[in-house]
């Protein structure tokens, strides 16, 4: 239904683009690609409330967009329902073809720690909620937004939102030597 909905939204913002401009004899009615996708990109940033100059990986936002919605299931890990950490694993393995690990303190064990003002667009955002250790885990967006999969399912949230704030451990980047072991072979 999102893909439906994505797609009409594309077909008329073109449309209303192509009304509002001259025609010239003899160049091609459709738009080009890259034309397209900032269509895409800026309809995804509207949508998940994050600045369009943070959106340069739009495979991560492709991802976020399709997911959003999928029920909380703890241990779960398909679109039945998912828990933060199998939506973190499953998004870096096909964002970023990157396999690691399946729980939120071992993920931790793969991060170089930054602070919150450090954070860039696919980094990981770590919580202590109502623990001593690290009980969630997301992946930041830009504009203090992160994804991830709550009580409430997936969503975006704000690292700025009391809760969030008040149990945010420390974000994290995967270090060089995890993605270097990690990578498919032949890349």
């Amino acid at each position: 239904m999102k893909k439906i909905l994505l797609a009409v939204v594309l077909f008329f913002s073109v449309l209303a683009a192509q009304a509002q401009t001259k025609t010239v004899p003899n160049q091609p009615v459709d738009k080009p690609a890259d034309e397209q996708e900032s269509l895409a990109k800026d309809y995804l940033s509207q949508i998940m409330k994050v600045a369009l100059s943070a959106t340069s990986n739009m495979k991560l936002f492709h991802f976020v967009y399709d997911w959003i919605g999928t029920p909380y299931r703890f241990g779960g890990h398909s679109r039945k329902g998912i828990d933060c950490s199998a939506f973190t694993k499953q998004l870096y393995s096909d964002v970023f073809n990157l396999d690691i690990k399946s729980n939120s303190r071992d993920i931790f064990s793969m991060v170089n720690p930054v602070g919150k003002d450090e954070l860039k667009e696919g980094d990981l955002v770590f919580f202590k909620i109502h623990s001593r250790r690290i009980s969630h885990v997301g992946i930041y967006l830009g504009d203090n937004r992160f994804a991830h999969a709550s009580s409430e399912g997936v969503k975006i949230s704000s690292l700025d939102d009391a809760y969030y704030s008040r149990y945010f451990y420390k974000g994290g980047r995967v270090l060089d030597e995890f993605k270097k072991e990690l990578e498919p072979s032949g890349q």
